[in-house]
């Protein structure tokens, strides 16, 4: 397996005014640096306007459509990463509609790739999005890793500076989520370089 570290993308989901993902994102992306095997690019979705009228060709059947200008920078990072992360919270018993343009619009930026999952909300702590996304991306192909990281009540579990009050379970449940991503991130890797994905 490759022994270079792996280009992980951690995708902040909502985009909606008042939104805590940033926080979630903060803290997840110092556990992804501090575990050591990952360089880690943060996309807020919040930067990138994502149309959500979509092309009449699906990128499954014409994965070099053409997007939106302003959309070429995050095709580029998505394409670029061996690995990702989505966090995201409930909203209505599902993701958020940011989210979901944002992976409608690609396909073969997800394909053969480990996707792991930060979820965050009231009593669910975003597992009814985890679920449905896990089905979103089995479609396009990629590989959803067993474990993720939940934070229910997120608002009663991290300070006014953003930091966990009581850190120890999340860490480690950061932590074995990301060993997980570590070893099919390096698997796929490779195997996206020696026998292209038909």
């Amino acid at each position: 397996m490759t022994s270079q570290p792996l280009n992980l993308a951690v995708i902040i989901g909502s985009v909606r005014d008042g939104r805590f993902g940033p926080v979630v994102a903060r803290w997840f992306a110092r556990q992804a640096e501090q575990h050591g095997r990952f360089t880690v690019d943060v996309i807020d979705l919040a930067d990138t306007p994502v149309p959500l009228e979509l092309p009449s060709v699906p990128p499954a059947l014409q994965p070099d459509l053409p997007r939106p200008a302003e959309m070429a920078e995050l095709t580029r990072r998505l394409a670029a990463a061996d690995a990702v992360v989505v966090v995201t919270p409930d909203y209505n018993r599902s993701f958020p509609a940011s989210l979901k343009a944002a992976i409608d619009w690609h396909y073969t930026e997800w394909r053969a790739k480990p996707i792991g999952f930060v979820g965050y909300s009231g009593a669910s702590g975003g597992l009814l999005a985890i679920e449905q996304l896990r089905q979103v991306f089995n479609e396009l192909q990629a590989h959803t890793v067993r474990d993720y990281v939940s934070f229910p009540r997120y608002y009663l579990l991290f300070g006014p500076d953003g930091t966990l009050l009581e850190p120890e379970g999340p860490d480690a449940a950061a932590k074995v989520m990301l060993d997980q991503l570590d070893w099919w991130g390096s698997v796929l890797h490779d195997a996206r370089r020696d026998r292209p994905y038909a």
